[in-house]
């Protein structure tokens, strides 16, 4: 019997066919982990899908990925919904993914938790970044819905809360597709023509689905950009969006941002009212305490008698003009008897003193006091100083003297 030979290629071929062919591989829905997972730059995914046994070869086109809300990552669990196909160039099975959604946890909760920790992480959610709220906002911006209950209950306490503020409603979609381009776009129009002080962006209640448009990237990205304060306030208060974590402030509701973006009026007039009380209060007593203080200073001796007042003084400087010359004479006694004391001191060792007493002074001729007599020869002349007056004498002869 004769064979019949096949070439690689009409037999992968073959497979192919036979695979496409069964009913059961068009729409099948398999359940795996992902492995190897690549993203192209042609947009399209490679990844492969496991469990504890087998292996499976996975492609994810790009018009299939634009549905995707969420970013598959390696190790994720997924349910994937495709078709079984051969692919004949490398000879193996391919499974060509349609859909994907994450295993036990919906897309739109994936998506969510994968934006906020890749943001989280860029520090866009910082309370460093978050700008104050103005006190006293003269403008507000509404980016909203115009057709919202949200709106109305939003300009309506913002009227009876603070009418001084003008309210600006910027009207745009806040569900579906085109919103959260449309949040972004007029976010931007009003910080570029700086329409207002303060940004109220948000919508009502709803589905997950219905608030998606506040979990976009780009939205989130535009909010952290404003310089205008921006207040979140979307759906009720167990609702929370990635616009909430971004924004300088979240309002649990539409009607909580209206009444933390202006002041109660009726709150300030009372706080007013208790201001003006006080500061009367504090006034009067200031009043009081100056008015005793001028009395007490008016009766006192140095107004009331004025002549008294300066005797008293003159008696001080009549002290005190005593009190100067006693130690004025003081000190000039002291001055005397150290004058006496030098002066007896200086008379004790005068030279005169000796003379006085009998002695003599002897000088040669060069009028220098002689010493010694042994510096002397016979014929030197010398002059001698007595108390009295002075002798010229010639030296006749000079004797050694014995007394030391």
């Amino acid at each position: 019997m004769e064979r019949e030979v096949f070439t690689v290629s009409r037999l992968n071929n073959l497979l192919k066919d036979c695979i496409e062919s069964e009913p059961a591989f068009s729409n099948i829905c398999v359940i795996g982990e992902i492995s190897n997972y690549k993203l192209y730059p042609s947009g399209h995914h490679y990844f492969s899908l496991k469990d504890a046994e087998s292996t499976l070869s996975c492609v994810l086109f790009k018009s299939s990925a634009r549905t995707l809300r969420f970013r598959p990552e390696t190790g994720m669990q997924v349910l994937c919904v495709g078709r079984v196909s051969f692919y004949p160039r490398d000879g193996k099975v391919q499974f060509y993914v349609n859909a994907m959604m994450p295993a036990g946890a919906g897309d739109l909760h994936v998506a969510f938790e994968q934006l906020k920790a890749r943001l989280d992480a860029e520090g866009l959610f910082s309370s460093s970044h978050k700008k104050p709220l103005p006190a006293f906002p003269g403008r507000i911006a509404l980016v909203t819905s115009p057709a919202g209950a949200a709106v109305r209950d939003m300009i309506r306490i913002l009227g009876v809360r603070w009418p001084a503020a003008e309210v600006l409603v910027v009207p745009v979609r806040v569900q579906g597709e085109e919103a959260p381009g449309e949040l972004s776009a007029a976010i931007r129009l009003v910080n570029e023509h700086a329409l207002a002080d303060l940004i109220i962006t948000g919508r009502g209640g709803g589905s997950s689905e219905d608030l998606w448009a506040f979990n976009d990237e780009t939205l989130a990205r535009t909010i952290y950009a404003s310089r205008i304060p921006v207040i979140s306030a979307v759906g009720h208060e167990p609702d929370v969006t990635i616009a909430d974590y971004v924004a300088d402030a979240r309002a649990s509701t539409p009607s909580n941002a209206a009444e933390i973006a202006v002041p109660d009026r009726l709150e300030l007039t009372a706080a007013l009212e208790s201001t003006r009380i006080r500061s009367c209060q504090a006034i009067r007593k200031k009043l009081d305490t100056c008015r005793k203080a001028v009395e007490a200073f008016a009766s006192r001796r140095v107004l009331t008698e004025a002549g008294e007042f300066l005797n008293l003084r003159r008696m001080d400087l009549d002290l005190l003009r005593e009190k100067l010359l006693a130690s004025q004479t003081k000190i000039l006694s002291e001055k005397k008897h150290r004058f006496s004391v030098i002066t007896a001191s200086l008379d004790a060792l005068s030279p005169l003193k000796v003379l006085a007493r009998g002695y003599t002074a002897a000088f040669d001729g060069n009028r220098k006091v002689v010493r010694s007599a042994l510096g002397l020869v016979p014929g030197d002349t010398l002059d001698l100083l007595f108390t009295d007056g002075r002798a010229l004498c010639t030296v006749d002869a000079v004797h050694e003297s014995s007394i030391q």
